[in-house]
């Protein structure tokens, strides 16, 4: 099994900054892509910002230029940089990793989820 933590989430005033972060543990082999999602009350889940094992990145619109994904590959840990930060960021935030794992001898597909972070803006 896989376990994400993830951390950093909270109250912040309309133009501040947050890092988020996201653990992964367990008999990882390898992760590929990392990846960010937000779910606001009564929306759906959105796709925030997405980087690769290579290091590519990807944002989605509303946040291209004020949000920032990396990843440490040693530590297995996933951040997002929150910059410039609006009340329409207010959300739960959701970590999302795939790679390949451990089951005995074998190594086997994962796709996991955080247990998701909170994040309020206040205007």
């Amino acid at each position: 099994q896989v376990q994400l933590v993830e951390s950093g989430g909270g109250l912040v005033q309309a133009g501040g900054s947050l890092r988020l972060s996201c653990a992964a543990s367990g008999n990882i082999f390898s992760i590929n892509t990392m990846a960010w999602h937000r779910q606001a009350l009564g929306k759906q889940r959105e796709s925030v910002a997405v980087i690769t094992r290579e290091g590519s990145t990807d944002y989605a619109d509303f946040v291209k230029g004020r949000f920032t994904i990396s990843r440490d590959n040693a530590k297995n840990t996933v951040y997002l940089e929150m910059n410039n930060v609006k009340p329409e960021d207010t959300a739960v935030y959701y970590c999302n990793i795939d790679g390949s794992r451990w089951a005995g001898s074998w190594k086997i597909l994962f796709n996991s989820w955080g247990q998701g972070t909170q994040v309020t803006v206040s205007s």
